[in-house]
């Protein structure tokens, strides 16, 4: 079936741009379900060759629905729409165990992995003292194989016995030996991605998304998390819960 057949044709009669009208098809069959999460979108040429428009055309309608967060481009791959995955401020949560309530395969990437002295931020987000040791965790998070976030996690020493102490989850390593955190606090901004951050998430440079900084807390008050990931924009929604008490 022709992908027009599916998303619906351009009108004649609409005044408005060509570049509106194929981005309006898409966006109104991702809403409605004709598109589903994950599909791929036919190559710029292909729509171009099947709508009777320029290139540019096509690729201005692309490029607007990905800055939307409706479509993704992968590098290698092609155009896909969004898989958007929701994460709720209302629980302290690893990322592998959001994946897994979503019915999502989580794995990640070692980008490194060491111990060193603490430095003057780490210091302060951990309350520690000039000198101590902290384990440092980078890893590039996967949902279903597609990178999600990259992730740079800072550790009290005290917390594991070593770096190699954590294979896939961090919470599941802190649980096992103890010092999981039970409460933490998150702040929310939205970022445009760097050089290192857009090349490790497959996306270009400034390309929109969200940085998550978490200071996580032992039930005695201690700080022993100091967690920044990015999220791609295009994939992750965070969600709160609010009641008037």
């Amino acid at each position: 079936m022709a992908f027009s057949d599916r998303i619906g044709s351009l009108r004649a009669d609409n005044a408005a741009p060509l570049y509106l009208q194929l981005q309006q098809l898409i966006r109104d069959a991702i809403a409605g379900a004709v598109l589903q999460q994950g599909e791929a979108i036919p190559p710029e040429r292909d729509l171009a060759a099947e709508y009777e428009v320029s290139r540019i055309t096509v690729r201005k309608a692309i490029g607007g629905l990905v800055e939307e967060g409706m479509l993704t481009r992968r590098r290698g791959a092609g155009t896909f729409v969004a898989s958007r995955v929701e994460k709720s401020f209302s629980k302290l949560t690893s990322f592998s165990e959001d994946m897994a309530a979503r019915g999502r395969l989580a794995s990640s990437s070692w980008v490194s992995r060491s111990s060193g002295p603490v430095g003057p931020d780490e210091a302060m987000a951990l309350g520690l003292a000039p000198g101590s040791t902290v384990l440092r965790f980078t890893r590039i998070r996967y949902a279903d194989d597609v990178p999600l976030a990259l992730e740079y996690s800072t550790l009290a020493s005290f917390c594991l016995p070593s770096v190699d102490a954590v294979d896939d989850s961090l919470y599941a390593a802190l649980d096992k030996a103890g010092h999981r955190p039970v409460r933490a606090l998150q702040r929310l901004r939205a970022v445009p991605f760097g050089g290192e951050q857009a090349r490790r998430l497959g996306v270009d440079t400034g390309h929109a998304g969200l940085l998550i900084e978490r200071h996580g807390f032992l039930r005695d008050g201690r700080a022993v998390e100091f967690t920044r990931s990015y999220y791609r924009g295009d994939s992750y929604d965070f969600v709160a819960e609010l009641t008037d008490m």
